[in-house]
């Protein structure tokens, strides 16, 4: 393939190339299964709870036996609010919010379909919850509060910490989604209000395929997936192993590069959101600009198709997205935007660009200096009226130019 900068770290990572030489002899050699009594196979369980160490360290959880590995985030949001649900039957109102992950946002409006009622909380034109809005919606009846750490398409951080305490001093449980930002700011459960959270392994370098719930101690949680007596009887069938170890390794790396998070990539994602504003009058950055994690940037060109902007940055190598890689081929505008109260004429213009340690300074002026051509290409076809075709148009046009050069 031709070089590619790849900034959809949001959708998933770069796996590190030290998980991936931990990963190695589980796929090979070591082959045995952890639960097994023999020594072939008590060494992989050994292997096994090492990576657990490794996640509750990058979690800051008091201890290790309170992360559940599971095959990826979203089992992990179904596992914690199913397996809630389940231990109090009796409750049947949940409270999330209109800009969830679809991990958590359809399965909560199955659930309303099933009879549990779901205030959904709205949030301002930044992206912002009204707390007292949470305070209102708690009610005798609530079984479980979900409430997304920080946005997966904005980058906003909620106040998770005033969240917990206004829900705990109610006894109801929280449950956190922190798929966006385990690996890019700090956390210490063992301090916090939040007491079931999700995360996985491929958003901060690990592999596919795993992820993980926390649980703390004390917390009457049933299992989701019923079977054997793996994970200490709360989540059936034989381990990843490959897969955890490797979640392991990147999480120890995440812990280290915690501070490089922070300041390198902040610095690049605010290098490339100064130079897009300045140089694109018609762009505006979508979700506070301050309380955001440090990597995303997620910015709309009003009355342009955000893919059109998308098959024009692919012909340069430059990889980013429209929101949620869950949500990718929906005809929708974002769920998120909308919520915001974002116009129709800057939604469909919305890019999100989500950065990571792996990228460099280079990348960052390469993008910045390709973006306000594209832009300025397709406003100039926007105002002739010849994106009837829209990205499709494009896409075809692009690859017609593809064949003659072939021929050539």
């Amino acid at each position: 393939m031709d070089p590619v900068i790849y900034f959809d770290n949001n959708a998933t990572t770069r796996l590190a190339p030290e998980a991936l030489e931990a990963m190695g002899p589980y796929l090979a050699e070591l082959y045995g299964n952890p639960s097994s009594i023999h020594r072939f196979g008590s060494q992989v369980g050994r292997a096994i709870q090492q990576a657990r160490e490794e996640t509750a360290a990058l979690l800051g959880a008091a201890d290790p036996v309170e992360v559940i590995f599971t095959s990826c985030g979203t089992e992990a949001d179904n596992a914690a609010i199913r397996g809630i649900l389940e231990a109090r039957p009796g409750k049947r109102h949940i409270v999330t919010t209109q800009v969830e992950h679809p991990a958590v946002l359809a399965l909560c409006q199955h659930l309303e379909k099933k009879g549990y009622r779901v205030p959904w909380l709205g949030v301002d034109g930044e992206g912002m919850l009204d707390l007292d809005e949470l305070r209102d919606a708690l009610t005798e009846e609530t079984a479980l509060v979900s409430i997304m750490y920080a946005n997966n398409e904005t980058g906003v951080i909620f106040p998770i910490e005033a969240i917990g305490e206004i829900v705990k001093a109610k006894g109801i449980p929280v449950h956190v989604d922190a798929v966006q930002v385990a690996g890019k700011i700090p956390l210490d459960l063992k301090k916090s209000a939040v007491d079931l959270l999700t995360i996985s392994a491929h958003k901060f370098h690990g592999p596919k395929g795993v992820g993980a719930l926390y649980v703390r101690r004390g917390i009457t949680f049933r299992p989701f997936i019923i079977g054997g007596h793996q994970e200490r009887n709360r989540r059936g069938g034989t381990e990843n192993v490959a897969g955890i170890v490797g979640m392991g390794k990147a999480a120890d790396i995440a812990v280290k590069h915690l501070g490089e998070e922070g300041k390198k990539v902040r610095a690049l994602r605010d290098q490339l959101e100064q130079s897009l504003l300045a140089a694109c009058p018609s762009c505006r950055v979508n979700g506070d600009r301050e309380k955001r994690i440090p990597n995303t940037l997620n910015v709309s060109c009003k009355f342009l198709e955000g893919e059109a902007v998308l098959v024009l940055l692919d012909q340069h190598g430059i990889c980013a997205s429209t929101g949620s890689a869950c949500t990718a081929g929906s005809a929708e505008p974002s769920h998120v935007l909308r919520a915001m109260g974002v116009e129709p004429d800057w939604i469909q213009g919305a890019i999100r660009f989500s950065l990571s340690r792996y990228n460099t300074e280079e990348e960052v002026r390469f993008a910045a200096d390709k973006v306000p051509s594209i832009v300025e290409r397709l406003q100039g076809l926007s105002a002739l009226g010849k994106l009837a075709g829209g990205p499709e148009a494009l896409r075809s046009d692009s690859m017609a130019r593809e064949r003659v050069r072939a021929r050539r």
